[in-house]
């Protein structure tokens, strides 16, 4: 081994190493999409996620070892999860007078979430540990790890189509909704949430903080329904 193999091999052996590179590749990439005027394709945790994968692939650092290291930034997604409480806080009147429309949006958004992936497997014959294991991928990766462990899905797979599902609803939802001519921020924000769980409740804040706010009504009211509604899929599934 010569001495920049030593080297690297000493840096990347280290937590702070990777905990630094994930804020530095963050931080670049939010950069270029502000000056994007963040456009749904230049969403940072997209283009994060790839250069950071392309790094641990041509480096050949095992994915547990980048874990140990930015592991403080996973511990962070429960007090984040936490804070969308002040701005629910600050626009509760507006979030009380769309009280009917957000249970019934929510009853059929979760179904429907739910439903799709019922439907895909049927479609394309997947294993019934796939299906059990992606049911509850609109739920934020936390709760979505916990329900699927429970109903007998894998964890680390979930954890996956969970991400793959907020980075794609992050994407799309805007074009999508402006397709659909919806302009309501309150509808379009509750939508994100619900589809697209933390990724798209922070594509939601980037957009307008009305936005963001029912995004992350959407996100909590899901998570809790999905605990809920996949035990019952599963056991119809598994039966």
């Amino acid at each position: 081994m010569n001495a920049s193999e030593g080297l690297w091999s000493h840096l990347t052996g280290g937590a702070l190493f990777w905990l630094t590179l994930t804020l530095v590749v963050y931080t670049i990439v939010d950069r270029l999409s502000l000056l994007a005027r963040r456009n749904p394709l230049a969403n940072p945790v997209l283009h994060s996620v790839w250069v950071i994968g392309t790094i641990l692939v041509v480096s050949g650092t095992p994915y547990e070892t980048y874990f140990d290291g930015a592991y403080f930034i996973h511990f962070l997604l429960g007090p984040a999860t936490v804070a969308l409480a002040l701005p629910l806080y600050e626009n509760r009147r507006v979030v009380l007078r769309s009280l009917v429309p957000i249970v019934a949006a929510l009853a059929v958004g979760s179904a429907a979430t739910i439903g799709s992936v019922i439907v895909c497997a049927a479609i394309f014959d997947l294993p019934a540990m796939i299906t059990i294991s992606s049911l509850p991928k609109s739920a934020t990766s936390g709760v979505a790890m916990g329900i699927s462990q429970s109903v007998g899905g894998d964890a680390s797979l979930t954890a996956i189509i969970v991400v793959a599902t907020g980075i794609a609803g992050a994407v799309m939802a805007t074009p999508l909704l402006n397709f659909l001519r919806i302009t309501d921020r309150r509808a379009r924000g509750f939508a994100l949430g619900l589809a697209a769980h933390g990724v798209g409740t922070a594509r939601a804040f980037q957009v307008h903080p009305l936005t963001g706010t029912f995004a992350g009504v959407g996100m909590s009211l899901n998570g809790l329904l999905t605990a809920v509604l996949v035990p019952l899929a599963a056991s119809l599934i598994g039966g």
